[in-house]
């Protein structure tokens, strides 16, 4: 008997300010453009992709384009997204190892 399979959504474990953080400063901590924006892509389907395009300014079709792993965001885009969900990006050193 082969197993049955569910299908993984991990917009669905998003529920709190904090799980929107933790959730993109892991995907942060990769360095990888792709992973960063369908991260994003994530979040803002949990959050509400039409609510978050209100905030943005920016069209629902554009953000799912932008935010999926084929997406390519620009960093206008990105600190928008940022933005409406109540987040800023920082820079800091690397801690001493």
């Amino acid at each position: 008997m082969t197993p049955k399979t569910l299908p993984f959504d991990a917009a669905d474990g998003i529920e709190t300010a904090d799980d929107v953080a933790y959730f993109l400063e892991a995907a942060f901590e990769d360095a990888n453009a792709a992973h960063i924006a369908t991260a994003l892509g994530v979040v803002a389907r949990a959050g509400g992709m039409t609510e978050l395009a209100e905030k943005t300014g920016l069209s629902r079709q554009a953000l799912y384009k932008a935010l999926s792993a084929d997406g390519n965001p620009s960093l206008d885009t990105v600190l928008r997204v940022m933005g409406a969900l109540g987040l800023h990006l920082t820079v800091k050193t690397p801690q001493a190892a």
